[in-house]
């Protein structure tokens, strides 16, 4: 599929206004994209006809409080045909950061469901109007909404189509502009790369309300002309859900490769129509166990929700490298303004200079397809410094230009004098068989300083003990003793966002104890780890 600089959201799904092909499959039910975006045309009319007109200049904004259902899928195509702006509320948050999304994002009218509307009682939402799906309210709006469309605008390819909040990991989320052109750019070239045509089902269970679900699930699909398989992610249903849509395409992000290989591997497991995974943040060990296991290619790449910073893997991408950066994105010492030095290794593959090879993965052309986040002047401030686009995500690079990450800004510890990185410890943590997910981070030790704690998951019926943990780590060579955990907390869950990250702020605030798990600590310059 070859893309115009021209191209439009708006102006695809008007191209697939009279197919018959397959577009929606959810449970049983099924709707071509004819069927799929007659709805979402009666639902752009209806709330262009029931919302009071914006100031002269503004858009129209429409929030959506959803899970990944049909309504959702036709809210996106409504917003794309009705050339009003669709403002994606997470619907994990609670409370008052609920509504303080809904409120920032100036949404005029809120849609959400039976499932998400008790989450609003008692909010003060300001101005905005809730409609949920299903009530004699919405029908009315949909029985307003039958004729022929008048678009509130003509959109132009970097016009807003969404408002997407970021994941929250490291602090409050924000809402991100994305514009029709980052939801063609990049999606046609999945489209390209994995030969994607009508014929395909797309398997997007990546919350639509996310850059990931929006881009590598939903605009995929569209862009293709293929049918999405609409779900809620479950590693369990995985399976079972592949093979009853015939799904040939899968998008991820975080840990859901993870949580699917934990679950008993059988004889049949690549007996599936499934020929590709798309997704970004997986380890290198469940990219390939994946892949075997299911009998597809699995493609990670780098890239954050504001397109700023795009990194792919490459031929000869080194194990724990996330690959080569595009033009322009470089990694910058925060304090000196200057790239930083390559990374050197010891013969084991240990990083000699972390001190001067770590810093903050930066755009140095300035905000590529960033168009800044909505209505949060101090955020943009935050992100674009010196004329380039400062990512918060800390990283370095070999010889050869390959970028590692080390985790986020906030995730630097300073441990007796010295400056360690949590990326590459979760990275040698991972080579252990037992563990499935793992999160690094630091806690205030009991002198000056931090120590380095751990929190585990195991595989589904595996086993660890101090003793195998130990003899585990000493067999590292590329592990600095000071970079052993301190403390090791084992879970059966780890709390995590929406978008299936681990949430380490929450880790981090709950301090070296457990919730139910298990905690180990070493001695403060020893070996040994004993039970608490």
């Amino acid at each position: 599929m070859e893309m115009m600089l021209s191209d439009t959201l708006q102006k695809i799904l008007r191209s697939r206004l009279e197919q018959d092909t397959p577009a929606l499959l959810y449970g049983d039910r099924s709707w071509t994209w004819r069927e799929h975006l007659a709805e979402a045309t009666t639902l752009a009319n209806g709330i262009i006809r029931t919302v009071e007109p914006v100031t002269e200049g503004e858009r129209l904004h429409v929030g959506t409080l959803l899970g990944n259902t049909p309504d959702m899928a036709r809210a996106l195509a409504a917003a794309g045909l009705g050339g009003f702006v669709l403002c994606c509320i997470n619907d994990t948050r609670r409370g008052a950061g609920l509504a303080s999304d809904v409120r920032r994002s100036n949404c005029a009218l809120l849609l959400t469901d039976a499932e998400h509307r008790p989450l609003l009682d008692g909010l003060d939402l300001g101005d905005t109007r809730v409609i949920e799906v299903g009530t004699d309210e919405h029908a009315a709006l949909l029985a307003r909404g039958e004729g022929e469309l008048q678009p509130l605008k003509e959109i132009d390819p970097f016009d807003t189509f969404a408002l997407v909040f970021t994941s929250g990991t490291s602090g409050d989320p924000k809402a991100v502009q994305m514009n029709s052109f980052m939801l063609i750019m990049g999606p046609s070239m999945l489209v390209e790369r994995f030969g994607l045509t009508p014929a395909d089902v797309c398997y997007v269970s990546m919350p639509m309300f996310h850059s990931n679900g929006l881009m590598a699930g939903w605009a995929v699909a569209l862009s293709a002309g293929a049918a999405m398989a609409v779900a809620t992610f479950s590693a369990s249903r995985f399976l079972a859900d592949v093979r009853h849509y015939g799904a040939t395409y899968m998008n991820y992000v975080g840990t859901p490769l993870a949580y699917i290989l934990a679950t008993p591997e059988q004889p049949d497991d690549a007996d599936t129509p499934l020929r590709a995974a798309f997704g970004n943040e997986a380890r290198d060990r469940d990219i390939e166990e994946f892949g075997r296991r299911f009998g597809c290619e699995v493609y990670d790449a780098f890239g954050s929700t504001e397109g700023a910073i795009i990194i792919t893997r490459v031929d000869g991408t080194p194990r724990g490298s996330i690959g080569q950066p595009y033009e322009g994105v470089a990694v910058y010492n925060s304090e000196t303004i200057e790239e930083c030095p390559r990374a050197e290794f010891d013969d084991n593959g240990a990083l000699l200079n972390p001190d001067e090879a770590i810093g903050e993965l930066v755009n140095t052309q300035g905000a590529g397809w960033f168009r800044g986040y909505y209505n949060n002047e101090a955020a943009d401030a935050e992100r674009m410094r010196h004329g380039m686009y400062w990512s918060g995500d800390l990283a370095y690079r070999d010889a050869d230009g390959f970028v590692y990450l080390a985790g986020r800004t906030a995730d630097w510890m300073r441990v007796q004098g010295e400056n360690l990185a949590a990326a590459p410890i979760e990275r040698v943590l991972m080579r252990l068989p037992a563990l499935n997910r793992v999160a690094v981070y630091a806690v205030r030790g009991e002198q000056v300083g931090d120590e380095v704690m751990a929190a585990m998951v195991l595989n589904d019926g595996a086993s660890l003990t101090p003793e195998e943990l130990e003899d585990f780590l000493a067999q590292q060579p590329d592990l600095s003793p000071k970079a052993w955990p301190r403390y090791v907390r084992l879970e059966d869950e780890l709390p995590i966002t929406a978008t299936n990250k681990i949430l380490k702020r929450q880790l981090v605030s709950e301090g070296a104890r457990t919730d139910g798990g298990r905690l180990w600590m070493r001695e403060e310059r020893g070996t040994t780890y004993a039970v608490c």
